[in-house]
């Protein structure tokens, strides 16, 4: 990353990252090794985290593995053991899987980031930060989203994320936990899993051009998405984690760019990169997906000092390049 996203000296810090073996997490950990942190400790069970993201993170002595699901409570406790800042980005994700999976969304999402959340308070964590999801928007139809007005939640996902929140907003005031959430939207960028069912559209997109396997569009393409580099996810968590303004605290973030682009329009950008023709086929709409999104990322920008770093365009052309790199070698 290019950024500096900290002023701190970050050698006399330590830091968890649950689900830092995962695509977003596990960029958090690398900026936070690459950037000196005492100690950063990534806790995962492997089901969403990768060995590869584990290789590149293990080159560090900083670097700290506990495997494990955060829906044990002493797990989590002894994650949090010794440790000053928390992000908290592991979690089910995928809206049609919550739909299939809904018991299964809550244990996680829920009950997870609530066993997090205790285990940092019991271990006085100085900071906590989470990830929570533009999903909880729902069916409000007023563009930009702003973080204080919300519909109605469209799917187990959507509903797990929101209760997140309203946790998130009693351990700040029963406990004292100095806490704050981010609503991602739409974050993409290298590492972010191309395969299985419920895999993101962007790596769906380069793979299946690449390799003239079927690519689907749900609907008629034309929804929008605030898309959003990971290189912002990151800045976010960094600045969250490490601020110290006391009115940023117990809030919870749009972070995203600010800008929308429809899925139609992401499609002719990744074949124009690839150079290819190669045309997708459409389908039906998909069960709980919002129509349109795009952010008010203000709020970020006033309290965190938040500046999305790459806007859609260039974050495309380095995600392509980055999977182009891998699929070129298995054509």
């Amino acid at each position: 990353m290019s950024f500096d996203f900290h002023t701190k000296d970050l050698s006399g810090s330590s830091f968890l990252i649950t689900g830092g073996a995962g695509f977003i997490g596990g960029h958090i950990a690398e900026y936070l090794l690459k950037n000196n942190a005492a100690k950063v400790r990534v806790l995962d069970n492997m089901v969403n985290g990768f060995t590869k993201t584990l290789d590149i993170l293990k080159q560090y002595p900083a670097f700290e593995f506990i495997e494990g699901d955060i829906r044990n409570i002493d797990t989590c406790k002894a994650a949090s053991k010794n440790i000053q800042y928390v992000s908290h980005q592991a979690a089910l994700g995928s809206v049609p899987r919550s739909i299939k999976e809904p018991l299964y969304f809550n244990e996680v999402n829920v009950g997870g980031t609530v066993n997090m959340m205790m285990a940092a308070v019991e271990n006085k964590v100085s900071q906590f930060v989470y990830a929570s999801s533009s999903s909880v928007y729902g069916d409000e139809p007023t563009l930009p989203k702003r973080e204080d007005r919300v519909g109605k939640c469209l799917s187990p996902y959507a509903a797990t994320k929101k209760t997140g929140e309203l946790y998130a907003q009693v351990f700040a005031d029963v406990y004292g936990l100095k806490i704050m959430g981010f609503r991602y939207f739409n974050i993409f960028g290298p590492r972010q899993d191309p395969d299985g069912p419920y895999a993101a559209v962007i790596p769906l997109f380069v793979k299946g051009i690449m390799q003239k396997t079927p690519v689907y569009i749900n609907g008629d393409g034309e929804q929008t998405r605030d898309f959003t580099f990971v290189e912002n996810a990151v800045q976010v968590n960094i600045k969250g984690m490490l601020t110290q303004n006391e009115e940023a605290l117990n809030k919870v973030y749009n972070v995203a760019v600010g800008e929308n682009y429809s899925v139609n329009y992401l499609y002719v950008k990744c074949q124009q990169a690839l150079n290819s023709q190669f045309e997708a086929n459409y389908r039906e709409p998909r069960a709980g997906d919002i129509r349109n999104s795009l952010a008010d990322i203000s709020l970020a920008k006033n309290n965190l000092g938040y500046q999305p770093t790459k806007k859609f365009e260039d974050g495309l052309m380095e995600t392509i390049s980055y999977f182009k790199s891998i699929y070129s070698a298995t054509l």
